[in-house]
């Protein structure tokens, strides 16, 4: 019996994505934005795929060259979580598939970008839904305060600490044929063996 004969893919409230992301994703209750989302259901809800407008303009800018008034249908797919126990069988690429099929029903989609914390994972699920990879973001770092990030103000005399930010693994999915992608797209295994390497 296939997942479309047991499951079905739904949108939902932010609310019901917010309840499962707290208990089976590693960023737990932290705040997300959210535009669209879907859920995977078998009797209940085991999974959600969350999608938003880009978090900054400027990646855009970088991926596409599109000019700040020209980015609709350029989205991003934040968060996405499983219950535990479906891990590894198939259910989270037929979410993020089917859930990628609704969005574009009701939206305008040109391109998807996702990103995977390198410190956690490398985003296998993208690859296996034809994002492809364009290599890790630029480093970068935050400023903790008394072993807390600090989000938002000044750090100039403030006492803390600057720690280097784990990098996220580029993911692009590209629907809209007159866009050309900027970043270079990379073969995951060999640059991965090339960062071994040096």
């Amino acid at each position: 019996m296939s997942l479309k004969d047991t499951c079905d893919i739904e949108k939902i409230h932010k609310k019901q994505a917010k309840e499962i992301i707290a208990k089976y994703h590693y960023l737990g209750s932290k705040g997300f934005r959210s535009s669209a989302s879907y859920g995977l259901f078998n009797g209940r809800l085991i999974g959600a795929c969350v999608f938003h407008g880009v978090s900054a303009p400027e990646t855009v800018v970088g991926a596409f060259g599109l000019d700040r008034k020209d980015q609709d249908g350029i989205w991003e797919l934040g968060r996405l979580v499983i219950d535990k126990d479906y891990n590894g069988k198939n259910y989270t690429s037929y979410l993020v598939g089917n859930s990628i099929k609704q969005l574009r029903k009701e939206y305008p989609v040109r391109a998807i970008i996702s990103y995977a914390d390198s410190s956690l994972h490398n985003g296998g699920i993208y690859r296996a839904t034809n994002f492809v990879y364009c290599g890790l973001t630029a480093p970068k770092k935050d400023f903790y305060v008394a072993g807390k990030i600090q989000e938002r103000g000044k750090t100039k005399g403030v006492d803390g600490v600057w720690k280097p930010r784990p990098r996220k693994h580029r993911y692009v999915l590209i629907y809209d044929k007159q866009l050309h992608l900027k970043w270079e797209t990379l073969n995951f295994k060999a640059s991965q063996t090339v960062g071994q390497n040096g």
